[in-house]
């Protein structure tokens, strides 16, 4: 089974997570990254406002060749109990039948967002094999 990793990381840690997870799964890594990354002021108020809504931010063009793997493992971080706005370009490149694993990382282990984010990967048509919240 081809699998990929999809990660977006504002602070470090979600790559370091998504590194050892592609590794260990034997699975090609793909970073999402920010047009223009914020900074600290701009991703905790304007950024955390947009996630809470599932809104997306600017990222250089989505490029992961979706179509060709198997498994899509989706790796973001937490920002006010919700996806980094990044991580929801994803979301959309999703077709369907695919299977998809979805990984929550914050410093707490805790995310808000399982339903939304279980009913949006379903809404593409893709089979939620997987949803974890991890600490980071």
């Amino acid at each position: 089974m081809k699998t990929i990793v999809v990660f977006y990381s504002w602070s470090g840690h979600t790559e370091q997570l998504a590194k050892a997870c592609a590794e260990k799964e034997g699975a090609q890594l793909y970073e999402i990254k920010d047009k223009q990354k914020p900074g600290t002021l701009k991703a905790y108020t304007i950024g955390c406002f947009a996630a809470m809504r599932m809104k997306r931010t600017p990222t250089l063009p989505f490029e992961a060749p979706l179509g060709e793997y198997d498994r899509i493992i989706i790796m973001a971080p937490v920002w006010a109990g919700h996806p980094a706005p990044a991580v929801n370009t994803v979301f959309d490149a999703l077709s369907s039948g695919k299977e998809v694993m979805v990984c929550m990382v914050s410093g707490s282990g805790k995310s808000g967002c399982k339903d939304k984010v279980q009913a949006l990967i379903r809404g593409m048509g893709c089979k939620l094999i997987g949803y974890e919240d991890i600490k980071g």
